[in-house]
């Protein structure tokens, strides 16, 4: 391969690794301030993220893209409120298993109203017509200007979130509510209130994920079920209830994942380069030894979470063991 086709590669894969992470990010850090302030793991959030991606399509069918962007997120967000009012907050009481499943229940009912109104295929949700043209060229490769509207938005979306977190009021509020809610309660700030924003502040955003998200991959009801485990393997690699952790992890598995696809070498000989002598089997065993690290790239992520948990298992920036 030529210097120039290899510099190509990775300055491709690093921009599509990092779009993903931060893609994995706008989830994570919804799923991760839940988690944190209301010890709940929202197994629905993927979940969400699909009926966004379902919302951001039908509305940018009938009023175009732009108001799907906006629209979808408030009313699920405005939803996720409603559910945590109405429902998560009596389930609450009975205990963290009476939580997941009551989550797992609104997945799968989120799950088959979308097969019942959307149909078990595809649905044809396209790049708007006023992105879809290529931003720059990489020396041949034309990229996307999609791509890096997405990258745009999400960066954006970790700027605010912390910009909120960190200087206003309610930001303050909010981290002080994650370490010591019944402290914050006694100052004379209605807690409960300020979790049911933060659950629909963070099913907004699993939906805004969904909208933006879907032109570029598949908007189909099996989008949740490809992304909640690796969705839930970046907020424990995180940290439970840590946004730095959440941001680190979700980019570290982004970049992981897009790398490991390129890379047509085989265990074995990835072993050798790194001074390791693995004995020679069969059968089975033989067949591991010669696959390629882009034929293992989907189990990279799991890997690094066992890894994780052998070592460290609060992750990296978590305050709390899982």
């Amino acid at each position: 391969m030529r210097a120039t086709d290899l510099l190509e590669q990775l300055v491709i894969s690093t921009l599509n690794g990092l779009i993903y992470g931060m893609l994995l990010f706008m989830l994570a850090s919804g799923l991760t301030l839940i988690f944190g302030m209301m010890g709940v793991l929202n197994l629905a959030h993927a979940a969400m993220y699909m009926l966004g991606a379902y919302f951001g399509y039908q509305i940018s069918v009938l009023w175009g893209f732009l108001p799907a962007l906006i629209l979808a997120p408030l009313l699920l967000g405005f939803g996720g409120a409603l559910l945590e009012r109405y429902a998560l907050r009596r389930v609450h009481q009975y205990g963290h298993v009476a939580e997941l499943l009551f989550t797992f229940g609104v997945a799968f009912i989120i799950q088959e109203a979308v097969q019942m109104i959307w149909g078990r295929i595809a649905v044809p949700y396209r790049v708007p017509a006023a992105l879809d043209f290529p931003l720059f060229r990489i020396f041949e490769t034309p990229y996307p200007a999609y791509r890096v509207f997405l990258l745009l938005v999400a960066v954006g979306i970790f700027v605010g979130l912390f910009a909120a977190l960190s200087r206003s009021r309610i930001g303050l509020v909010i981290r002080a509510a994650l370490t010591n809610p019944g402290m914050v309660g006694m100052l004379g700030h209605d807690v409960p209130r300020v979790f049911m924003l933060v659950f629909g502040a963070g099913v907004g955003l699993a939906a805004l994920a969904g909208v933006i998200s879907g032109p570029i991959f598949v908007t189909s009801p099996s989008m949740a079920a490809t992304l909640t485990a690796i969705l839930f393997t970046v907020v424990v690699i995180g940290g439970l209830g840590s946004l730095p952790g959440a941001l680190l992890a979700s980019l570290l598995i982004g970049l992981l994942q897009t790398f490991a696809v390129i890379v047509d070498v085989s265990l074995n000989d990835l072993f050798k380069l790194l001074g390791i002598d693995i004995p020679l089997g069969r059968g089975v065993f033989n067949d591991i030894r010669h696959a390629t690290v882009a034929q293992i790239a989907p189990i990279l992520p799991y890997l690094l979470l066992l890894i994780m948990l052998v070592i460290r298992p609060r992750g990296l920036f978590g305050s709390r063991d899982v």
